[in-house]
């Protein structure tokens, strides 16, 4: 396997799970590493022996979400997902026909559902509206050189990821712990979630089954309110979450990225999966919940 964003919380996770199957990973970093191949999509350079007898590639990297948008975040944002997955389909492209990957796998988002719908959507639907369904769209149509060589190609659309340790967990825990948790606006927005040990399982489902192709939703089949997230976590950690956090002031402080994000309202199925068979670990909200903050 050919990773890139090895280090970051899903990425590490799948490297790691991948390695205890027995597989090999070749990773791709930015900054130079003794363990790594260097790489700088910003400037199309990609080291000839990447892709050398490779079947998988999974593309993970990107610059953070989780930030105040200005205009040169947004810029990163969009480049660093765009320009990288382009560059490597360009190249997975570029290979003679036996030698390409048997499947590309290019992380995307529930983003390009946009930020407030009110129906439930799967693949099927068509894109909202928003900066972030800008960027999903932008970052899946990259992949198209590889898709034109036939390589089999899927976009992993991920959810809220829940982690104890660099997701979303991990931030309410702060705020838990500084006893200042309650629910985001009026705390009825549904989220899409997963847990990590899923998007992991998921991930490698993806990679062994070759009827997956194009859009995935990497989410649970239940989605949850922020509220009850909220509420449930308190339950399991024993603390107060009556400390909501209004809508204005969420936006005062995060801008446009609050708006998408925190206060986003998606209700969104993974189609694909349930229909191919995939069978979460942690279905429920309780039970990822209690693996992260119990187990």
């Amino acid at each position: 396997m050919l990773l890139t964003g090895a280090s970051g919380l899903v990425g590490r996770a799948l490297a790691t799970r991948w390695r205890a199957l027995g597989g090999e990973v070749v990773e791709l970093a930015h900054k130079p590493r003794p363990d790594a191949l260097t790489w700088h999509p910003e400037s199309g350079q990609l080291p000839a022996k990447a892709l050398e007898g490779v079947e998988v590639v999974v593309h993970l990297a990107g610059e953070t979400i989780g930030q105040r948008w200005s205009s040169s975040s947004k810029k990163r944002i969009h480049d660093s997902r765009v320009l990288s997955t382009r560059l490597l389909a360009e190249h997975i492209a570029a290979l003679p026909a036996a030698q390409r990957p048997k499947v590309f796998l290019s992380a995307s988002a529930i983003g390009y559902y946009g930020f407030k719908r009110a129906e439930v959507v799967d693949e099927n639907a068509a894109p909202g509206t928003g900066f972030l369904m800008d960027v999903c769209c932008a970052w899946e149509a990259a992949t198209t050189p590889a898709v034109n060589a036939g390589v089999r190609t899927a976009f992993a659309r991920f959810g809220v990821v829940l982690a104890r340790q660099g997701g979303a967990i991990e931030q309410l825990l702060k705020v838990f712990n500084a006893g200042m948790a309650g629910p985001a606006g009026s705390g009825s927005q549904r989220m899409s979630w997963i847990s990590l040990v899923d998007v992991v399982e998921a991930l490698i489902f993806i990679i062994h089954h070759e009827t997956l192709h194009g859009p995935v939703n990497m989410v649970s089949p239940h989605t949850c309110t922020n509220r009850e997230l909220t509420e449930l976590m308190a339950k399991l950690l024993n603390k107060s979450a009556k400390t909501p956090a209004p809508a204005f002031a969420l936006k005062l402080m995060f801008g446009e990225m609050a708006t998408e994000t925190i206060l986003s309202d998606l209700a969104v199925k993974p189609l694909r999966l349930q229909e191919a068979g995939f069978v979460w670990k942690q279905e429920t909200l309780e039970a990822a919940l209690r693996h992260e903050l119990l187990a």
